[in-house]
């Protein structure tokens, strides 16, 4: 063999071998622990109400990862969503006494898809493309504007809000707090979950990763950018609907705090803690943060101070982590996702 075909040999690309992947062991631990809590925690029935409202709100950080961490709208609105349908299912229980959860929470997710695609006409297909800061404040202002509306509406409860909200039911069967509803929060969660990761892992999903790279380009391209992200949001607007309808059975209760800026921020922070754009990332965002300020509130030493070390952590983690938790174990090239990888023929 001649020197220059030793060096060719020697210069010629093997197969190409995939990264391991962290992301589904990840996943695949986080669903064992959530199936296992309800058991464990058999003897702390607080506790048990306590995670099914972490799955509960997961529901809704997962939605907006759908509208940030995967199509770069940064929504400020999924509180409008969440609430908007948690008063729609309150309304529905109050006045014509139905409470069956077969009807209301497919209702409850045409609320939050009707109110999202409304908001996705005026905010992203105009004739001009709209600006990160443009969408925004303009769900924020959505978000704001209802929430002062609820207020001072007295049909609705007005500041009061609506409590004594008819339970969910299934037939004869009610779901009042406990290993029942923790059942259908976590069995929901998983389909909600497992139908995003469809999405985002679909030609729409390789879509969104174009997106996320240059969307100019692929604009240029002739890919109407602005329909895809309206579809991702109003799909966001229903999962926040469905999550804003558990919340209110699991609560009892609804009111404007449910539909404003603040709740629309702690998704925010849910999701940037976690790690955004991985869906698992919101999911374990959610879980830390809840539990942290459970700890923090509970503790005697630190009562009175328990936000303030709250938002130090969080900022820190925001400052110094930009990818959150995740980002301390999963590599940026598993995030941002590899499609179109294959391994070379020999």
């Amino acid at each position: 063999m001649s020197v220059a075909t030793g060096a060719a040999a020697r210069r010629a690309p093997g197969p190409r071998v995939r990264p391991r992947s962290i992301l589904p062991g990840i996943e695949w631990s986080t669903l064992a622990v959530l199936v296992a809590t309800p058991f464990v925690l058999a003897t702390r029935p607080e506790l048990v109400t306590l995670m099914t409202n972490i799955l509960i709100l997961s529901l809704l950080a997962v939605s907006f990862d759908l509208c940030w961490g995967f199509s770069g709208i940064m929504s400020y609105g999924q509180a409008l969503f969440f609430g908007a349908a948690g008063y729609a299912i309150a309304l529905v229980g109050r006045d014509l006494d139905f409470s069956q959860m077969w009807a209301t929470l497919p209702l409850a997710m045409l609320v939050g898809a009707g109110l999202s695609a409304a908001l996705a006409t005026f905010l992203l297909l105009g004739r001009k493309t709209p600006t990160s800061i443009f969408v925004a404040f303009g769900t924020l202002t959505g978000a704001y504007a209802a929430e002062r509306l609820v207020a001072g509406w007295q049909y609705v409860g007005a500041g009061n809000g609506l409590s004594s909200i008819k339970l969910m039911a299934f037939g004869a069967y009610e779901f009042v707090e406990g290993v029942a509803f923790y059942s259908v929060a976590l069995g929901l969660l998983i389909v909600v979950y497992l139908a995003s990761r469809v999405i985002v892992r679909s030609q729409l999903g390789l879509v969104l990763a174009g997106m996320r790279q240059n969307e100019e380009r692929l604009a240029f391209f002739g890919y109407r950018v602005q329909v895809f992200k309206a579809l991702v949001f109003t799909f966001s607007g229903a999962i926040a609907g469905l999550s804003g309808a558990l919340y209110s059975y699991h609560q009892g209760f609804t009111g404007p705090t449910n539909l404003g800026p603040g709740l629309s921020t702690t998704a925010v922070i849910y999701c940037l803690f976690g790690g955004s754009g991985t869906l698992i990332g919101p999911v374990l965002g959610t879980i830390v943060v809840e539990l942290l300020s459970y700890v923090l509130a509970d503790t005697d030493a630190i009562k009175q101070y328990w936000t303030v070390i709250l938002g130090v952590v969080l900022l820190v983690v925001v400052m110094f982590q930009p990818t959150g938790l995740l980002g301390l174990v999963v590599s940026s090239r598993e995030r941002i996702g590899s499609f179109g990888l294959r391994r070379r023929p020999r």
